[in-house]
């Protein structure tokens, strides 16, 4: 078994439909961008494995369903694995309903190459939003930000700002969140105002297009680690520069 901490991977899409393809498509990505990976099992009720001889058929038909039943590559010592879940209009912005798709792999050197290419393989073949990738160790501060407390209000560590829960957000092209890696969508980067040719510098140094129009911005050049003074302060003065993310500035 590995021990190296998860790279997490987040994309958040429109709601399925009936002969969707977007499960395959989110597949497909990763296999791509990652030398060598097929994901081609599942995991039984029984909690064993069973491959899949013909996963994208058995993919198609349970988008019929509105389902994106976790597969995984099948191995233990280095485990891949990507779902998707349907979030109800209750729990979305503006009120749409969503599908999102997790994805979670070891964060090694091959997987930090191609990190950038698998998330913005994994949001456009969703058709997504916005999305992210960062690490796991991170992402439980960064999920802080909007956790309630027992007292009410969230209470985020490490002087992170506090954010809105989901469903309080205005639209679903606003990010609620940053990460290491983050995908926008041409609709988010503008709802967001990126870029900007004279703010946004040093973002653009680190940023790349993608096909739909889209940007994957990096915000530190090694994996997101919060306890690095540095990557800290990368992550609060891109807060500052954005503060429609997580529902800060609504109009």
């Amino acid at each position: 078994m590995t021990h190296q901490s998860p790279l997490i991977l987040n994309a958040y899409a429109p709601a399925l439909v009936r002969d969707d393809n977007r499960t395959i498509a989110a597949v497909h990505a990763l296999e791509r961008a990652l030398s060598g990976l097929r994901l081609e099992w599942r995991v039984t009720e029984r909690r064993k494995l069973a491959a899949l001889p013909q996963r994208d058929a058995w993919l198609a038909e349970a988008t019929t369903r509105g389902e994106f039943p976790m597969i995984c590559n099948g191995d233990e010592r280095y485990p891949v694995m990507i779902s998707g879940q349907h979030e109800s209009a209750y729990v979305s912005p503006g009120g749409q309903p969503q599908l999102q798709v997790h994805a979670k792999l070891p964060l090694d050197a091959a997987v930090i190459s191609a990190a950038a290419e698998m998330l913005a393989g994994l949001a456009e073949g969703t058709r997504a939003f916005w999305g992210h990738a960062t690490p796991d160790d991170a992402a439980v501060d960064i999920a802080y930000q909007t956790a309630p407390t027992q007292q009410g209000p969230p209470s985020p560590r490490r002087g992170l700002p506090s954010l809105k829960l989901f469903e309080h957000i205005r639209a679903p092209e606003i990010p609620y969140y940053l990460g290491w890696l983050n995908y926008w969508s041409a609709a988010a980067a503008q709802a967001i105002g990126f870029p900007d040719s004279t703010r946004d510098a040093e973002l653009l140094s680190r940023a790349r297009r993608t096909a739909s129009g889209g940007w994957v911005v990096q915000l530190t050049d090694a994996p997101l680690d919060l306890d690095d003074p540095a990557h800290l302060d990368a992550l609060k003065r891109a807060y500052e520069r954005f503060p429609e993310i997580g529902g800060r500035a609504e109009p």
